[in-house]
């Protein structure tokens, strides 16, 4: 089971990474810093703010993954 759980752990890891550089991909879209001019995000404020919400989500997911990979298992 331990083997399990750190797998799982990886796993949401991995997921919260990508949300988290998703969402900082998408604060810099939204903030005219990256992406092609011809994007809907780019220079667009709903996407600063839609950016730092998917990336706060992003560290939720990531302390989650890392809350199950850190985990012992029970005796």
């Amino acid at each position: 089971m331990c083997n399990n759980m750190k797998t799982m752990g990886i796993a949401v890891l991995s997921i919260g990474t990508l949300v988290f550089v998703s969402g900082i991909i998408f604060y810099l879209q939204g903030n005219s810093i990256v992406g092609p001019t011809s994007s809907f995000m780019y220079s667009n404020p709903k996407w600063i703010v839609n950016g730092q919400w998917i990336a706060v989500s992003g560290v939720l997911i990531l302390a989650a993954g890392l809350g199950i990979s850190l985990r012992r298992p029970r005796s």
